[in-house]
């Protein structure tokens, strides 16, 4: 607290969930999204009232989802408009990164009601916020490695990391396409939200 109007506070946020397989563009993926953050940030609560207006700094921020792309032998996917199929040996694997941290530190900007320190005779506090975080685009990456093949019979096949090959060429190509493209999809996302709740409870005597 700083003064009966502006308080200061650092927040520390952190959850992680492990999905199971999502389907994205033929590719089955396992998926799990980490979130941990932490803001320093300015509260104002103007005319004393519990509604409160904040600018902060996500100083800390390592938000982002990641998976494991496991494509079974013989299955059929689509990269760039071109159908591949999944060899055996060895078989089609890779993982996959979507980053929620562009830009670090990134600025907030959040309004809640209830005030972390209470300034009346009750020392409870139930305070929530929502807004938005300015983290810039995702950043995605997705790196495979394994057999790719042109045909359904398994005939044409070449390791997708042999550039060389022009099987490998090929799939290399239209991989890095189909990541432009999901690119520029997430580039119209700028921001990142932000949604909290608490409780709170003071020993300080009322003003």
């Amino acid at each position: 607290m700083l003064t009966q109007f502006i308080d200061a506070r650092l927040t520390g946020n952190f959850f992680e969930y492990n999905n199971g397989r999502v389907e994205v563009d033929g590719f089955n993926v396992y998926a799990g999204l980490h979130l941990a953050s932490a803001v320093a940030s300015a509260d104002v609560y103007p005319f004393n009232a519990p509604i409160r207006f904040s600018a902060g700094l996500m100083f800390y921020n390592v938000n982002h989802a990641s998976g494991t792309i496991r494509i079974a032998p013989g299955s059929s996917f689509t990269l760039n408009g071109t159908t591949f199929w999944a060899g055996n040996s060895p078989p089609l694997t890779g993982s996959a990164a979507l980053g929620f941290h562009s830009i670090r530190p990134a600025p907030t900007l959040t309004f809640g009601f209830g005030k972390f320190i209470p300034r009346s005779s009750r020392h409870w506090s139930f305070p929530s916020e929502f807004g938005v975080a300015f983290t810039g685009a995702p950043s995605i990456n997705v790196a495979l490695s394994g057999t790719a093949c042109t045909d359904s019979k398994m005939t044409m096949c070449a390791n997708v990391a042999d550039k060389s090959n022009p099987i490998g060429a090929e799939f290399n190509s239209d991989l890095q396409a189909k990541l432009a493209n999901w690119r520029h999809s997430l580039g119209k996302v700028q921001i990142f939200p932000i949604l909290s709740g608490g409780v709170s409870f003071s020993f300080n005597t009322p003003w």
